[in-house]
């Protein structure tokens, strides 16, 4: 079960949502907002974007592709989850129609405890 922080207004975040769900998580979401979620599970802000999850464990902070959410579960690495930062565009979520064939580059981060990233996974 994935738990899900973020804004009742925010369409982006449904989107990544319905693509968690149809690769195979259940989630559980919250209406009130992700940064209380985000500075309890330790993301700092300079991580944050407009969601927040947990699973198995571990934070998930923006638009993180499911296939680096069921790899991270399967590699079980040091850290406190994964996150990508902001909102680019092609990313889960921020890939509807409204955006055409637009993909920006972007890096999924693994989060360590004392607030550094390194990548763990990189799209471009």
């Amino acid at each position: 079960m994935v738990q899900i922080w973020k804004s009742p207004s925010c369409g982006c975040c449904k989107d990544w949502i319905v693509h968690l769900e149809a690769n195979g998580f259940a989630t559980q979401v919250s209406d009130g907002g992700n940064a209380a979620a985000r500075k309890r599970l330790g993301v700092q802000d300079k991580h944050g974007s407009c969601h927040t999850a947990l699973i198995g464990g571990y934070a998930i902070e923006g638009h993180v592709p499911a296939k680096d959410i069921h790899r991270l579960l399967l590699e079980r690495p040091a850290g406190i989850g994964l996150a990508v930062p902001f909102m680019p565009v092609g990313s889960p979520g921020m890939d509807g129609p409204e955006y055409g064939d637009r993909k920006d580059p972007y890096d999924v981060l693994l989060l360590a405890k004392d607030g550094s990233a390194r990548v763990f996974q990189s799209y471009r």
